[in-house]
């Protein structure tokens, strides 16, 4: 039987939706890592209500979208649980690593755009007599974002290359230091096109708000920043002092 609430259930919106993959606690009695399950639940078995779609700061998604889901002694067959109980966790950390990757992916692409979007709008409007290139500081955001992008980008593949020669769980950093770097530099680089923009960066004419509440967002998907940063940090002063004595800390 499962009871629970869960917010931004990826998909859950879409009418070709058919199954939900909960996962929840099984044994908290098991060891750390053993606690959890994942279990395939359909979604017109009884108790389960999508109770709302999820607006992320006003867009809605659709048809895709985020939902509030309510599962009230839902009751599904034991075979439904994935791999065994108790190998929940295990199923996730499977899939964040790449995952984390494909997101940092996308955010480099929109950074890209944005850019593109930037610089074609920097040397086509002008503002007393001259292109916006030519005024205030915007050569240097285009070159900052240049940089930035490049940066970010090799830091990715330099990820992805660890995760392909040797394993996730020693490519740990290297995809944390991602998750954090990529929609951080996207932010900036999407903030600087918007303000080059003006008036119409922050409009629907243009894809740059939207944008950029993809990328504010993905700063709390997969693990917040917080979290990443502190794992990050812990690898580091792992290398002088005894992982063991970091355990407490953050």
């Amino acid at each position: 039987m499962i009871n629970g609430r869960k917010w931004w259930t990826s998909g859950a919106c879409d009418p070709r939706c058919k199954i939900l993959i909960f996962m929840g606690l099984t044994n908290p009695d098991a060891p750390r890592h053993q606690q959890h399950s994942m279990i395939l639940v359909p979604v017109d078995t009884p108790g389960v209500k999508i109770l709302r779609p999820l607006p992320v700061f006003g867009y809605d998604d659709a048809p895709h979208g985020h939902a509030e889901v309510l599962f009230e002694n839902v009751r599904v067959p034991y075979e439904n649980v994935i791999l065994g109980e108790g190998r929940g966790f295990e199923i996730a950390q499977g899939r964040l690593g790449p995952g984390r990757i494909h997101h940092c992916m996308r955010s480099i692409g929109m950074a890209e755009r944005a850019l593109e979007l930037m610089c074609k709008r920097a040397v086509s409007r002008t503002a007393f007599g001259k292109p916006l290139a030519r005024l205030g500081g915007n050569i240097d955001h285009i070159a900052d974002s240049r940089m930035e992008i490049n940066m970010a980008r090799l830091l990715t593949l330099q990820a992805a290359y660890m995760m392909d020669t040797v394993g996730n769980k020693i490519a740990q950093s290297e995809i944390a230091q991602i998750k954090v770097v990529a929609p951080n530099v996207a932010l900036k680089v999407i903030d600087r096109a918007i303000q080059m923009h003006g008036g119409a960066g922050v409009s629907n004419d243009f894809p740059l708000a939207y944008w950029y509440a993809m990328q504010r967002t993905l700063r709390l998907a997969d693990g917040p920043d917080e979290v990443h940063r502190a794992a990050i940090g812990k690898f580091e002063l792992g290398k002088y002092v005894p992982r063991e004595m970091l355990r407490s800390s953050r």
